[in-house]
């Protein structure tokens, strides 16, 4: 067990969006048989509530490294109790699904101007649950514009220091298929209250997303793209009960032991 320090020193040693701690509940746990765990997320600044690409690896190395037996895990957590179960194509996370509501452009001004110009808004809401302001840009634009969108974040921080707003979502409208592959919508996220610039793909994101997407389109099934540098495909299923399953794939790219 690590002394309470030292996840954050080691959070900012390895110096990713998260660094996730899985944890035994009882001290007759294993990580092979058991299937509860604690889970901790740390960006290098800061402790988080929910980080869902951390919990995706998290749940990937207890089965596919660890060999864990259970088809599902559950891991207790400051978002309360997650589920990770196998898929044929991945590992599906059952995560809360949190509301959005309508934002006043004036409140918010400075910050989307600092962010992204004069980048056209056709939507803004706010996740008070998350304390995540979702922008939505102009239908007129399409991905390779989100893409290359440039995001000034090193001066979010002062222009938004109040507590409200600990991240910054921009999507878009999806399009039809065609050439390419046909999503839903488009995203990218930013925390830099939290010690993040830019996520490359962020499930706790999707729990806003999912649920204003599902309002807008008016589907419970949809599929959605991250337009980081690193970004990635999302499956996203509403559950009747207000909660959200996503749908990633994993893969175990590093491996190593840490000394003291």
């Amino acid at each position: 067990k690590l002394d309470e320090d030292l996840h954050q020193k080691i959070a900012r040693e390895m110096n990713l969006s998260e660094t996730a701690f899985i944890q035994k509940l009882n001290p007759t746990d294993n990580f092979t048989q058991s299937s509860c765990f604690g889970l901790r997320w740390f960006t290098p600044a800061s402790e988080v509530p929910l980080c869902g690409h951390a919990t995706l690896a998290s749940s990937a190395v207890l089965f596919y490294k660890i060999k864990n037996t259970n088809n599902t895990l559950t891991f207790v957590t400051l978002s309360g109790e997650l589920k990770a179960r196998r898929a044929e194509d991945g590992i599906i996370l059952d995560f809360p699904l949190y509301p959005t509501y309508p934002q006043d452009f004036h409140e918010v001004e400075d910050l989307i101007k600092m962010a992204i110009g004069n980048t056209l808004v056709q939507d803004i809401r706010y996740s008070p649950d998350t304390r995540k302001l979702l922008v939505r840009l102009s239908d007129s634009y399409d991905r390779s514009f989100l893409e290359t969108l440039k995001v000034n974040t090193e001066n979010l921080l002062q222009v938004e220091n109040t507590g409200k707003v600990r991240g910054l979502i921009l999507t878009l409208k999806g399009e039809a298929g065609g050439q390419t592959q046909a999503f839903d919508f488009y995203s990218r996220y930013f925390a830099p209250w939290v010690g993040v610039a830019e996520d490359p793909v962020t499930g706790s994101a999707h729990t806003v997303l999912g649920s204003y997407w599902s309002q807008q389109l008016g589907k419970q099934e949809m599929r959605a793209f991250q337009c980081s540098p690193r970004g990635g495909e999302l499956f996203i299923s509403l559950r009747p009960e207000g909660r959200i399953d996503i749908k990633g794939g994993a893969a175990l790219v590093l491996e190593g032991t840490l000394t003291a």
